[in-house]
């Protein structure tokens, strides 16, 4: 039988870096099943998850903690349960960078019990100024009680408020 593993990684980026996690997960019959990985301000943040047998889990566990200069967190996770129907939906927002933005979009998606399955964002430079932009994107679950064109019109007077454009697919 086997057991999925959902860990969190951090730790000084350098070259190398994966292909030695990835050989610790191979050495004790793991499976990478899925991850995102990414460099912030110069640190690996990852998040990973692992299918490995039963029987070795420990000797992974064992052996993650002793990577050089990486911190991994691990959980034990059941299956994944049945997704109840949900509208998947894709959310994309920019605008002039300020804080609260990320709160307040997410506390109105919680508001209508809609689930933020993935959230990427980052700052560019405006084309013109100069200034920063914030810019996000989200893949969401929307249960199939939440009426879209409700959504699209909760959103969009945020969007005034926020001084942002969103746009939902």
């Amino acid at each position: 039988m086997n057991e999925s593993l959902v860990m969190t990684l951090i730790g000084k980026d350098r070259p190398g870096l994966v292909e030695r996690l990835a050989a610790v997960v191979e050495e004790h019959g793991g499976n990478w099943e899925e991850s995102r990985m990414v460099q912030l301000a110069g640190e690996f943040a990852g998040l990973l998850r692992v299918e490995a047998p039963s029987n070795r889990v420990d000797g992974l566990l064992a052996a993650l903690t002793e990577l050089e200069d990486l911190s991994v967190t691990v959980e034990r996770v059941p299956p994944a349960p049945e997704d109840a129907a949900t509208h998947l939906l894709k959310l994309e927002l920019v605008g002039q960078d300020h804080p609260g933005i990320v709160h307040a979009i997410a506390e109105a998606l919680a508001k209508q019990r809609i689930n933020i399955e993935e959230l990427e964002s980052r700052l560019v430079d405006a084309p013109m100024s100069g200034a920063p932009l914030f810019q996000a994107s989200a893949l969401l679950h929307a249960p199939t009680s939440v009426e879209l064109d409700v959504l699209q019109s909760e959103l969009e007077q945020l969007a005034a408020d926020l001084m942002v454009d969103i746009q939902i697919q």
